[in-house]
């Protein structure tokens, strides 16, 4: 499993970028991070329960705080601070990103619902 060799928050952009020391980087926005949340408020206790949020265009991330040795915790702007992102997790949300961005906009169409 990569482990991550850093973790820097672009304030301006609101995009966080995490590299790991087998190479790979991403650059992940807050918006992204803030819908794929791990937290049972965005994922539930199962995949039937997921939960779609929208209306997360311009959510920032406005802290970045260690939980032991395995993860990160994000806390938004509009105060979700819930969900731990692991070195596993980031991985995946960055490795898989273009999919999940793209079910992520697919069940806001299906919703009636908006980035905003």
């Amino acid at each position: 499993m990569p482990a991550p060799t850093e973790i820097r928050l672009d304030r301006a952009t609101s995009i966080l970028h995490v590299a790991f020391d087998d190479g790979t980087s991403y650059a992940l926005p807050a918006e992204y991070l803030r819908v794929e949340s791990p937290s049972a408020e965005v994922q539930g206790h199962g995949p039937d329960q997921r939960r779609v949020v929208g209306g997360k265009r311009a959510v920032a991330i406005t802290a970045i705080e260690p939980v032991g040795n395995y993860a990160v915790r994000l806390v938004f702007d509009d105060g979700h601070d819930s969900g731990i992102y692991s070195w596993e997790g980031l991985l995946a949300l960055g490795r898989d990103q273009a999919r999940l961005w793209e079910r992520y906009l697919n069940e806001l169409a299906a919703r009636g619902l908006s980035r905003g």
